[in-house]
């Protein structure tokens, strides 16, 4: 399987299990394969972002923020197959290929985020990544363990 960045994957357990970090959301939900992820491919490793229907949620969150700081990077709202969808960069994790369960499909077809919103995440993600290497960290796992993990694993095999 060709893993792209700006299309939307889902993860096996296996990764859940093999990490076992409290900060990754849970992988099943009422019996459904979710989360879904926003993905970037960086090289070996693959950086999976969540995705999350609850705007609900999401959106007062993001409203406290911007009126704190004066804009929010770390959650988004933008529409992915013609719904609004909170991309939750701060939930962002690194990870293989070989936990990739599947590619997310409607009608038949891989889900590919739009252009204007791919870069959109693209340039939030790297800002947040800028922001850790400088000292603040606004990722809820701790992506450097994960990493160390996972590049571990690249060495092994």
């Amino acid at each position: 399987m060709e893993v792209k960045t700006g299309y939307i994957y889902h993860i096996k357990d296996e990764f859940f299990d093999k990490i076992n970090d409290k900060g990754l959301m849970i992988n099943h939900e009422n019996g459904k394969s979710r989360p879904t992820y926003f993905t970037i491919r960086d090289k070996d490793i693959l950086w999976f972002i969540p995705l999350s229907s609850k705007v609900s949620k999401y959106q007062p969150i993001i409203d406290k923020k911007i009126k704190k700081y004066g804009d929010c990077r770390s959650i988004m709202i933008g529409e992915i197959a013609n719904k609004k969808s909170v991309i939750l960069l701060q939930n962002a994790f690194p990870t293989l290929e070989k936990y990739i369960d599947h590619i997310h499909i409607i009608n038949g077809k891989p889900l590919k985020v739009i252009d204007t919103l791919k870069h959109e995440i693209l340039s939030n993600f790297y800002y947040l990544l800028a922001l850790k290497q400088q000292g603040t960290n606004l990722f809820f796992v701790d992506i450097d363990k994960i990493k160390e993990k996972i590049l571990e694993e690249i060495i092994r095999n």
